[in-house]
């Protein structure tokens, strides 16, 4: 053996040293985090079991080779998408943490290839993959092509996540690369719903008990694309199908090649090639443009934070995961109405809701540069300015969001000439939100995450402060709006028009705004300091 083969195999080595040291020092940790560690893998572990027995319970069963077909479809579809939501916290599958060490990229390959094998995610998707192969079997045939069926499977899935990852390492690692995070992390929620609820009607409409063949058509889909062709050679290879089975596991193969092909090519360009994504010109003209939208906002202090706290809810990832999550439950919200039967206009007040939660912790953002701001609260007119262009600035997007999703919610419910109070209801639900927020930001404010991680939305030990804001909000809002609730429940008892619940809604909403800047105001010069203390982590 050469000294360089003996190299490589040591570097390779290595690296699989190298993500077994990363598991075990999840254990190094604080008490509670080490707790939340194993309880982790605990319950992953568990999940795997179950749903490997559950699998295996399916054996002999109608439908079974389908349902395996589909739980590998939505394995797959995972593993594909999970470098968008966690590739920032496991930095064995950051490629540009290694590329200033003399590393070919072939071993490197390797030896993250087996690497990526080690672990609770591998394991607990091998549980599945194997519940799957036993479910789609039947008899010796298919037991011998399960045992090449299984691994290769599990190859194809470690090697696609980290041909994701590698590929889009620099994009990943960047703002724009989280802001990316955050609008798949979004879509790939809807979609899995979706998918959900599709599933779920297709299973209740079979009649009394689970008829597994409703999967028929999913199934005689996704049976031929690779890695799913793989643990459905398993079948074909029951049913004496063997030139089937033996196509299948080709393919499957064949897209190993292509994946660790685009691998190797991914970790060439990273480890030659000049990192240019964040160079940007930025012309006059573009200049121009970006100082001509914010025209609309106020002169002054106002539309000068206004203006900040609009580049932070678009810049910051943190800050738009927070208001595109709001949006997206909105979104969720009105469709799940629609499909499950309580479809209601007034469903958009749940939006005026989710968005005016943005102001629950206005102050968080700033982190220990707010004492810049503080420095600058002179008078309780500073405060009152700094509040309300705060309060702008959430207006400005949830407003244009309301009024957006009001129309396509009142046609698919029916419901036009429910559309004006239920915007009504909507716009003083997030008024009163956004003035409650503005109070509760002065009184209890909570520091955010300092990594900039999009998915946590506090620092460690202030998720009990978080809890205590949101449902704190939530009760002041419906308190608060039990008024207007009992104005539009008298209109609509007595058969009177609710239209008039509109003008109403936004002139209460609009108050209640007001009402809380001013009290915030007055306590916010003096309680500066405490607010500094309250949103710096520790």
């Amino acid at each position: 053996m050469s000294t360089a083969a003996a190299g490589d195999r040591a570097v390779v080595r290595a690296l699989v040293a190298l993500k077994l040291r990363l598991l075990r020092n999840g254990l190094r940790r604080t008490p509670g985090l080490a707790a939340g560690y194993v309880l982790g893998l605990v319950v992953g572990l568990l999940f795997g079991l179950g749903g490997a027995a559950g699998l295996a319970v399916l054996h002999g069963r109608a439908g079974a080779a389908d349902a395996a077909a589909v739980l590998v479809t939505g394995l797959t579809a995972s593993w594909a998408a999970m470098p968008l939501f966690f590739f920032s916290s496991d930095e064995s599958a950051d490629p540009t943490r290694l590329t200033m060490l003399p590393l070919r990229p072939a071993v490197l390959l390797r030896g993250t290839l087996l690497g990526g094998l080690v672990g609770p995610g591998p394991l607990v998707s091998l549980l599945l993959l194997a519940g799957a192969a036993v479910a789609a079997g039947r008899g010796a045939a298919s037991a011998v092509v399960a045992v090449l069926a299984v691994p290769l499977t599990l190859l194809v899935l470690v090697a696609l996540i980290r041909a994701v990852g590698a590929a889009n390492a620099r994009m990943l690692s960047s703002r724009r690369g989280k802001d990316f995070a955050v609008f798949g992390g979004l879509l790939f929620a809807v979609l899995a719903q979706g998918g959900n609820l599709a599933l779920q009607s297709s299973l209740n409409g079979s009649g009394p008990g689970v008829d597994l063949s409703v999967l028929h058509p999913y199934a005689s889909v996704v049976r031929w694309l690779p890695p799913v062709a793989a643990i459905d050679a398993v079948r074909s290879a029951g049913e004496g199908a063997y030139p089937v089975a033996a196509g299948q596991l080709l393919l499957t193969a064949a897209l190993l090649a292509g994946l660790l092909r685009w691998w190797l090519r991914s970790l060439r360009d990273l480890m030659v090639s000049g990192d240019s994504s964040t160079l940007l010109e930025r012309s006059p003209a573009a200049a121009a443009r970006s100082a001509g939208r914010w025209r609309l906002l106020p002169p002054g202090r106002v539309g000068a934070v206004a203006q900040r706290q609009l580049r932070y809810a678009w810049r910051e990832p943190r800050a738009k995961a927070a208001v595109f999550t709001g949006i997206g439950m909105t979104a969720v919200f009105s469709v799940l109405s629609v499909v499950q039967g309580w479809g209601s206009v007034y469903v958009i007040a749940i939006g005026g809701l989710m968005l005016g939660l943005q102001a629950g912790n206005l102050f968080g953002m700033d982190g220990s540069g707010f004492w810049m701001i503080a420095a600058t609260l002179a008078t309780r007119r500073d405060a009152r300015d700094e509040l309300r262009g705060r309060a702008l600035a959430v207006l400005a997007y949830a407003v244009p969001v309301l009024l957006l999703f009001g129309p396509p919610v009142a046609a698919l419910t029916g419901d036009w000439s429910g559309l004006a109070p239920a915007l009504g209801l909507a716009l003083a639900v997030l008024g009163t939100a956004v003035g409650l927020g503005c109070v509760i930001s002065v009184r209890a404010p909570y520091a955010l995450p300092a990594d900039g991680n999009p998915m946590r939305n506090a620092a460690p030990g202030q998720n009990g402060a978080v809890l205590l804001n949101a449902f704190g909000s939530m009760v002041g809002v419906a308190v608060l709006c039990l008024p207007l609730g009992a104005l539009l429940a008298l209109l609509l008892h007595g058969h009177h028009p609710v239209w008039p619940v509109l003008p109403v809604g936004v002139l209460y909403g609009a108050g209640l705004a007001l009402l809380g800047v001013r009290l915030a105001s007055g306590r916010l010069v003096e309680r500066a300091p405490e607010i500094l203390a309250g949103v710096i982590e520790r």
